[in-house]
């Protein structure tokens, strides 16, 4: 597993050195898992919502174009 170093004040050094039941090591890695999880979700929906909004766009594009059509039509015959 890669290892990483993370620099703290020497006040929170101290604050944690006041709980050495906290394996800090520990507990920092799983906020990290925690956050990259979460932000990997993120881009997963916003992925997903750009491809929503395509086919939405596609689908109202398609309705107005044969709404444009029908019209026309419903022009040349006369019935508007």
């Amino acid at each position: 597993m890669p290892s990483i170093t993370l620099s703290v004040p020497d006040e929170i050094k101290k604050l944690m050195e006041k709980f050495p039941e906290i394996n800090w090591s520990g507990f920092i890695r799983k906020v990290i898992e925690q956050k990259a999880k979460e932000l990997s979700w993120q881009e997963d929906m916003l992925r997903q919502l750009r491809r929503e909004q395509e086919q939405i766009e596609w689908s109202v594009g398609l309705g107005r174009k044969s709404r444009t059509n029908r019209i026309a039509k419903l022009k040349k015959r006369g019935l508007l």
